[in-house]
């Protein structure tokens, strides 16, 4: 979002020696980067609420001894991603999730340029949130760390797949026009909602390397969390191309 009139107005005009002296003045990536330091900072910030409702919603159920349940985790979870959708989606895009802009920017529907900082933004404002998490509530439940329920090869292949849904819906209600609308939000948290209330004991359902290793760093739990980096990006990568294909071939 470029600066207003008034706030270009009041500052100050370079001399030419400060030109001179600033050793990015021929940088027009870090000239971009910062005009567009408002999404990146709306992406930490909505990454840091997910997060902390999608991990702390895991904690808080064990804190309680399972008062909130299973059910109550996935509902949880697919309403914050609603209305993060609908409150930051027109600033951000709405990622909140490194596979999701790996797969946008695979697919040229997001500025390679931006991937960096995105995946920073997300990645700090999820250790934010887990953090957070553990201030609140201490180290329960591994802060929600993604832990598989099956073997390391079915829940990759799980992650993958869950994945790949997520983001065909997502590509499906971001990127056609004939799909975009307020419907978005409420698609892409339905797809979650459901994802994580069948396939959560099986493999956590994490679909977000960024709330998968966030807890895990902070919790120091790495077993098996390779898993949430690779499946996620191959299922994005392959869920963005396959809505691809299927509208180019309607085009033919």
């Amino acid at each position: 979002m470029p600066p207003s009139t008034s706030a270009v107005s009041s500052r100050p005009r370079p001399t030419a020696s400060d030109e001179d002296a600033s050793p990015h003045r021929h940088s027009p990536l870090l000239r971009h980067w910062r005009l567009h330091m408002p999404r990146y900072a709306g992406e930490l910030v909505g990454t840091f609420m997910l997060i902390f409702v999608a991990t702390g919603v895991v904690v808080a159920n064990a804190a309680a001894g399972g008062a909130i349940t299973h059910v109550g985790i996935a509902i949880a979870t697919g309403l914050i991603v609603i209305a993060l959708i609908a409150g930051l989606g027109h600033l951000t895009g709405a990622h909140f999730n490194p596979a999701v802009s790996l797969a946008f920017a695979v697919g040229r529907h997001f500025p390679v340029r931006d991937l960096v900082p995105y995946w920073l933004a997300q990645l700090l404002g999820a250790v934010l949130a887990s953090v957070t998490v553990r201030v609140l509530w201490g180290d329960v439940a591994n802060l929600g760390a993604s832990l598989p329920g099956l073997d390391d090869g079915r829940a990759l292949l799980l992650e993958g797949l869950l994945t790949f849904i997520l983001m065909f819906v997502i590509t499906a209600v971001a990127t056609d026009v004939r799909a975009m609308g307020q419907s978005a939000a409420l698609a892409i948290g339905s797809v979650v909602l459901l994802e994580v209330m069948f396939a959560g004991p099986a493999s956590g359902a994490s679909m977000n390397p960024a709330r998968s290793l966030a807890p895990a760093l902070v919790s120091w739990t790495w077993t098996s969390q390779w898993i949430y980096v690779v499946g996620p990006c191959i299922g994005a990568v392959c869920g963005v191309f396959t809505y691809e294909a299927i509208r180019g071939a309607e085009k033919v």
